[in-house]
């Protein structure tokens, strides 16, 4: 990857609209990092109505809503998130719903 910067509000704008015409509601891209490092980062755009089933993240890992409301869950409780909010995701199993049309840019540190 290189330092070229990427403007958030349009790649959100690409990202939702793909997700509104994919059949399962929901587009990604990765900003930064991948196999070779241990910074991720992750905008993923989701149709209102759909989400991310239950799953196990890698390593420590943030949200932060750009656009929407979502709600993170898992099994002992939820948090609930609107644009500009910053939410820290158990190391738990846990999922995703969005509640209207939303983005969220996903940060994860995979361990050594």
């Amino acid at each position: 990857m290189d330092n070229t910067t990427v403007s958030l509000t349009e790649l959100a704008a690409t990202e939702l609209a793909h997700a509104i015409a994919a059949s399962s509601g929901r587009s990604a891209h990765t900003i930064w990092g991948g196999h070779g490092k241990q910074l991720r980062q992750t905008l993923i755009a989701l149709k209102a109505g759909s989400g991310l089933a239950e799953h196990s993240s890698p390593g420590e890992a943030t949200l932060q809503v750009l656009k929407g409301r979502i709600t993170l869950r898992w099994e002992t409780g939820s948090q609930a998130g609107s644009a500009g909010d910053f939410i820290p995701i158990p190391e738990v199993v846990h999922a995703v719903d969005a509640l209207e049309d939303s983005v969220i840019l996903l940060t994860v540190i995979k361990p050594h």
